[in-house]
C-alpha cells in the first residue's frame, strides 16, 4: 500500500487544463440508430434478440478468415474446445482450495467472455483487429475515418484540410460514426493527405460542441514554437517509399532476461529530448556490448505531460512524438532485433490521463457506462494518480484495449510488455491505504475487481497467441496475488513475470536507516526469496523509481557528494567512495542471483550514474540538466565509473 501511495504521489502532478472549446457549426441532421446494442451488467454477451451477431461478425471478421480460408491466427484454439477439467492451479497451490468458488467464477467469467466475442467477433484476434476498422483506415478507393461516441448528437471531422470547417459523419449502429472521402486521382490521397491535422468535432448530448483528438489516432504532435499550443491528430500514412522496411525478424525470448529500462527522451548526453534514431545507433550498442538481452521501452505511447514519465497517456495508439515518428520507432526496434535483443514496451492500461482536449478523457460527457470508456463517479477516477480508470466490463473499451496490445505487436514488432499499475487493476481499492500481509483471503474476495482481472486474462492469452516466441508478459504487482503469473489455461490471470517491487525498497530501507554493521544477511536472504516458487519474478535492485526526484540512485546513497570529488582512478580512494563501490557491485551480485528468474536495470545505474532524475518543470527552471544520461562518465579511463561499469558486464555475462 505505502509503495502505492508513493507511486501515486509521484505521478499525481496535475495534467494542463482543457483548451477552449471551438466555436460551434452547423450540421445537418442525422438519422438515430434503429438497433442498439445491449449488454447485460457483467458486460459478457448480448441480450438475446437484440444484438445481430452474425451480421456484426462479418463486418469484424479479420482478412483470410470471411470465407472460411486459414487465417495467420488459426492455429490459435477456441475457448468452447477445450475440454472441462480440474483447474491446474490447484494442483499447484492446494491453499487456493479454500478459494475455489472465487477462482471458479472468475475463470467462468473468462471463458463466457471469450465465448460471447468468438460467437460474436469470429476470434479474439478478429476482435483485437479494430485499427482495421476504426479511426482513419483506406478501404477501396475510399478513406473512411470511424469513431465511437454513442452519446453524441452530431460528430464532424475537422482539419487543415477542410480549414477546420466540419464534414458530417452519418451515424452507423453500435454508437459508430461514420465518414468516407474519395482519394485523389491515380490513388492520391485526395483531400486528406500524409501528414495532415485532424481532430473531431463532437456535438454532445448537452449540445455544447467540443474538439477532440480522434480516439484511434496513430500520430499526435503539438507546435513545439508555440508555448501551451494544444495537441493535433495527424493522419500518418507515408508513401511506400517512405515506410519503414524490416530486416529483422523478432529474436527467440531468452530464457532468463536480463533487461535494460531506458527512457528514450533522456536517454542522449546532451540536455535536450532525445530521439528514437539516436537512441537505435547510439544506445543499443552500449546496451549489447554490456551483455542484455533485453530493452524495456518507458513512455512510448504518447503522453502531453513529459513529467509524468509517461504514464499519463493521452493518446494509447500513437507514438510520443517529442522522439520521433512511427517510422523513426520501428528503426529502433528493427534495429534491436538484429542485435538479438528483444524490445519490451511499458503499457499504460490500468488508467488514462485526466486531460480532455488531447485525451481519451474527453469522450466522457458524462454519459452512461455503457456508452463510456471509463466508470462513473468515483469508481471511475482515480484519488493519488488524478487519472481516470477504465470500464473494463464495457464491450467496446475491451476491443480498443485488446485492438492496443495487438497494435503494438504488430505494427511495430514489439515482443511483450510490462503492463504498468497492475496492482491498482487488480482491486477495487487499488491498493490505496492498503497492505499486503499475504493472507489468501485478501486477494480473493469482494475487493478483488473481476472485470479488470478477465480483460488481463484475455490480453495475456491473446497475447502468448500472436507472438510465434511465445511473447512477454510482465506484471508491475506489489501485492503478491497468486496465480498472477499462472498460465490461463491453468486459472491464472497469464503473466509470464511479476516484478520484485518489495526488494528495492528494501535495499533503499537498509542504506537510509541501518548501519552497515546491522545488516542482517539472513533477513536480507529472506527477502530476497521471499516470492512464490511457482511464479517467476523479476528481480531488480533499483530502477527509474528509485532514481526520480525526490529520491536517489543506491551509488548516490551510498557515496554522496564524494562522487562529485572522489572518483577519479588517478587518486587513491577514500574510505566512503571505496566501500560505496563495493557495495554497489555486491548489492546488485546477490539481488541478480538469488532474487529471481530475470533481471532488471534502468540504464546508468549500472555504472553509478550519480544524482537523481528531474524532468524539465517550472520548478527547474525547465531544465533538462537531470533529464539525461551522462555517457561520459563511464566512458573515461580516469574516473571509477569504468569499474562499476566493468562488473555489471562481467555479471551480465554469467
Amino acid at each position: 500500500g505505502e509503495r502505492e501511495r508513493e507511486r501515486g504521489r509521484r505521478r499525481s502532478m496535475r495534467t494542463a487544463p482543457s483548451a477552449s472549446i471551438a466555436a460551434s457549426v452547423s450540421t445537418s441532421s442525422t438519422s438515430p440508430i434503429t438497433a442498439r446494442r445491449r449488454r447485460g451488467r457483467e458486460g459478457v454477451k448480448p441480450r438475446h434478440g437484440r444484438f445481430r451477431g452474425r451480421e456484426r461478425q462479418k463486418m469484424w471478421r479479420a482478412p483470410g478468415s470471411a470465407t472460411g480460408g486459414e487465417s495467420e491466427y488459426s492455429h490459435v484454439k477456441s475457448v468452447s474446445k477445450e475440454a472441462k477439467r480440474k483447474l491446474k492451479i490447484y494442483e499447484i497451490d492446494p491453499l487456493l482450495d479454500d478459494f475455489k468458488a472465487h477462482l471458479e467464477y472468475r475463470y467462468q467469467r473468462y471463458q463466457e467472455q471469450l465465448e460471447a466475442i468468438e460467437q460474436n467477433e469470429g476470434s479474439l484476434v478478429d476482435f483485437a483487429s479494430g485499427y482495421e476498422r476504426m479511426g482513419f483506415v483506406e478501404e477501396g478507393d475510399h478513406i473512411v475515418y470511424r469513431e465511437w461516441a454513442p452519446a453524441a448528437r452530431a460528430v464532424q471531422l475537422i482539419g487543415d484540410f477542410n480549414d477546420w470547417t466540419g464534414w458530417n459523419l452519418e451515424r452507423e449502429s453500435f454508437g459508430t460514426w461514420k465518414i468516407s472521402i474519395p482519394k485523389g486521382a491515380d490513388d492520391e490521397r485526395g483531400p486528406i493527405s500524409h501528414g495532415s491535422r485532424v481532430k473531431v468535432r463532437i456535438q454532445t448530448p448537452q449540445g455544447n460542441w467540443v474538439d477532440r483528438i480522434p480516439a484511434w489516432i496513430t500520430y499526435a504532435t503539438v507546435d513545439a514554437n508555440s508555448f501551451g499550443a494544444a495537441y493535433d491528430g495527424v493522419y500518418w500514412s507515408p508513401p511506400r517509399s517512405e515506410r519503414h522496411k524490416w530486416l529483422h525478424k523478432r529474436p527467440k525470448v531468452p530464457a532468463a532476461l536480463r533487461i535494460y529500462e531506458a527512457h528514450v527522451g533522456m536517454s542522449g548526453q546532451e540536455p535536450r529530448v532525445s530521439t528514437y534514431r539516436e537512441f537505435a545507433d547510439a544506445v543499443l550498442p552500449r546496451i549489447k556490448n554490456s551483455n542484455y538481452n533485453a530493452v524495456q521501452l518507458m513512455a512510448i505511447q504518447e503522453h502531453s505531460y513529459y513529467a509524468s514519465f509517461g504514464y499519463h497517456v493521452t493518446n494509447a495508439f500513437a507514438v510520443s512524438s517529442r522522439s520521433g515518428n512511427p517510422e523513426d520507432l520501428k528503426y529502433l526496434i528493427d534495429t534491436a532485433h538484429g542485435m538479438g535483443i528483444v524490445v519490451i514496451m511499458d503499457l499504460v492500461h490500468s488508467h488514462a490521463s485526466n486531460n480532455t482536449s488531447d485525451g481519451l478523457n474527453g469522450f466522457d460527457f458524462g454519459q452512461k457506462e455503457e456508452d463510456n470508456y471509463f466508470l462513473l463517479g468515483e469508481a471511475g477516477y482515480h484519488q493519488l494518480w488524478d487519472s481516470r480508470l477504465f470500464n473494463y466490463k464495457n464491450w467496446e473499451v475491451l476491443r480498443y484495449l485488446l485492438s492496443n496490445v495487438k497494435w503494438w505487436l504488430e505494427e511495430y514488432r514489439f515482443d511483450g510488455f510490462r503492463f504498468d499499475g497492475v496492482t491498482s487493476m487488480l482491486y477495487h481499492h487499488h491498493g490505496i491505504n492498503t497492505s499486503f500481509s499475504g493472507t489468501y483471503g485478501e486477494y480473493f474476495g469482494l475487493a478483488t475487481n473481476v472485470d479488470a482481472v478477465v480483460y488481463l486474462m484475455l490480453a495475456n492469452k491473446l497475447i502468448h497467441d500472436i507472438v510465434d516466441s511465445g511473447g512477454i508478459s510482465v506484471a508491475e504487482d506489489v501485492s503478491g496475488m497468486p496465480t498472477l503469473c499462472r498460465k490461463v489455461e491453468e486459472g491464472g490471470v497469464g503473466f509470464d513475470y511479476r516484478l520484485a517491487m518489495g526488494v528495492p525498497d528494501k535495499w533503499i530501507e537498509l542504506i537510509k536507516h541501518v548501519p552497515l554493521k546491522e545488516w542482517r544477511m539472513g533477513e536480507l536472504v529472506s527477502v530476497l526469496c521471499n516470492r512464490r516458487y511457482s511464479e517467476k519474478t523479476i528481480a531488480y535492485s533499483e530502477s527509474h523509481d528509485q532514481s526520480i526526484v525526490g529520491d536517489q540512485t543506491i551509488a548516490f546513497r551510498l557515496m554522496g557528494a564524494e562522487m562529485y570529488t572522489g572518483m577519479s582512478a588517478l587518486e587513491e580512494a577514500t574510505p566512503v567512495i571505496e566501500r560505496g563501490i563495493a557495495l554497489h557491485k555486491m548489492i546488485r551480485a546477490i539481488t541478480m542471483a538469488i532474487g529471481g528468474e530475470s533481471w532488471l536495470n534502468f540504464m546508468g545505474n549500472e555504472f553509478g550514474h550519480p544524482e537523481w532524475i528531474d524532468f524539465p518543470r517550472e520548478g527547474n527552471g525547465w531544465s533538462y540538466d537531470k533529464c539525461r544520461r551522462q555517457w561520459d562518465l563511464a566512458d573515461r579511463g580516469d574516473l571509477r565509473y569504468k569499474f562499476m561499469n566493468s562488473y555489471d558486464r562481467a555479471l551480465m555475462n554469467l
